[in-house]
């Protein structure tokens, strides 16, 4: 089994490509999804899809092969021609995999290193592929690790001090471009996280929010939530409100663009639209005194905040090197055929120390060792039979992990079990426990 990564990011795609690549459709990923494991290399596949990357991790037992499929069926999926792909995306093969997750998940490879979303968007991908039945055990392991080490990045450094997103870097390329923004007032459009992020930072500045959404009810929610400084507008009524404010947000999850050309009308005054969504709302419209940023015009910004967090992503970048080394140990510690050759080692040597101790003292005859021993030996086997197929029948299910650690640990075949019980905990699994209990 080989852990494999495809991916591709700000880094080496750009923003029209990342477009196409987009899997943030629920159908369209569930489609993709089906597509990769049913390959016949394919284990198992979560796929995550963000404004800045789109990430594919699988478990696979052929590297070369599969990596040719995925390319195939993301060239089929997106219209992006398949060399065009393979010259832009980064592989990542089992160490490297491992490493490279660890290192998204800490918001290392972030656009906005250190920004906090990266988790709950990682943890949402997880979930959608466990609950579909894309994933099982072998990305389950990868994903509970690497929950783990970006919490130990997060409690290790300061490099999430003062969170920092797409939405509040965006929000300082308009306090570097308009000034001072108190008494302006800007509109949101959307009212998911990147909007709920924008209009927090912007209303923090001292500006006014108008949020527009298309369920109604939720923008009204999220209005209530920050206060007297946001109110609610009707989504039918956007072409009237975008002609009318100098700041606008745009961050919704619509699959095309929702503002276009022949909304738009020409003002005299100057206006600052922020399109940080992908695919983006916002058509390429060349107008006077209309200015659009997408993502991809963020990096200035971008780059002060890199330069801001060198030293600590030092740090972090050394907790991410040696949690993949400890994954891939602990790994080793969960092979099945190892414990059960121990268990019957161990009752082996048992056997031999009793029977030899019993032929000291005179409580059997030296001439009967050999039969004795094999009647033992029998008897122990009889009774591993049941643990050893229970064992077999368990090893590729999630919850083996914590099976095999507690044999490890009742028949002392490792050292320091005890520690390690509690280390692999499916979170995702706990909620829905906990759920089920209420």
């Amino acid at each position: 089994m080989h852990y494999l990564t495809l991916s591709f990011t700000h880094k080496n795609t750009d923003i029209e490509i990342r477009e196409k690549l987009s899997l943030a459709d629920a159908e369209k990923r569930s489609l993709f999804q089906q597509k990769l494991n049913d390959f016949e290399h394919t284990n198992e596949s979560i796929v995550l899809s963000t404004c800045n990357r789109v990430e594919i991790m699988l478990s696979v037992t052929n590297c070369d092969n599969t990596i040719k499929h995925v390319f195939l069926e993301l060239s089929k999926i997106s219209g992006v021609p398949k060399d065009d792909l393979e010259s832009r995306g980064d592989i990542y093969e089992d160490n490297s995999a491992i490493h490279h997750l660890f290192s998204v998940i800490s918001s290392l490879d972030s656009l906005v290193i250190g920004e906090t979303q990266i988790v709950g968007q990682l943890k949402d991908a997880y979930k959608f592929s466990f609950e579909k039945g894309f994933c099982e055990q072998k990305l389950s392991r990868a994903m509970h690790h690497a929950f783990k080490c970006a919490a130990s990045v997060r409690s290790n450094t300061d490099i999430s001090k003062n969170s920092v997103s797409i939405s509040s870097v965006a929000v300082s390329k308009a306090k570097d471009i308009c000034g001072n923004l108190g008494g302006y007032t800007a509109l949101i459009i959307g009212a998911g996280e990147m909007g709920r992020l924008a209009a927090k930072h912007l209303i923090a500045s001292g500006v006014n929010v108008i949020i527009l959404n298309r369920n109604i009810e939720r923008a009204q929610a999220l209005a209530k939530e920050l206060g007297d400084m946001a109110s609610v507008a009707s989504y039918e009524k956007m072409d009237e409100y975008i002609n009318r404010y100098k700041i606008l947000f745009s961050a919704t999850g619509a699959p095309n663009t929702i503002i276009k050309q022949e909304m738009v009308q020409e003002k005299e005054f100057e206006r600052h639209w922020f399109d940080i969504a992908i695919p983006r709302d916002i058509e390429a419209i060349e107008m006077k005194n209309l200015n659009i940023y997408a993502v991809d015009d963020l990096k200035e910004v971008v780059s002060k905040n890199v330069a801001q967090r060198e030293e600590q992503a030092k740090i972090a970048y050394s907790i991410i090197s040696k949690s993949t080394m400890e994954f891939f140990k602990w790994l080793q510690t969960l092979c099945i055929d190892p414990i059960i050759k121990e268990m019957r080692a161990k009752a082996q040597s048992c056997s031999l120390h009793e029977i030899k101790r019993a032929i000291k003292k005179g409580y059997i005859d030296k001439s009967q060792e050999k039969e004795i021993l094999q009647i033992v030996h029998h008897a122990f086997n009889g009774f591993l039979h049941t643990p050893t197929i229970k064992l077999k029948e368990v090893a590729e299910k999630p919850e083996s992990d914590v099976i095999v650690q507690a044999v490890q640990y009742i028949f002392d075949i490792h050292e320091d079990q005890a520690k390690k019980l509690n280390m692999y905990k499916c979170e995702y699994q706990m909620e829905n426990n906990m759920m089920g209990n209420n």
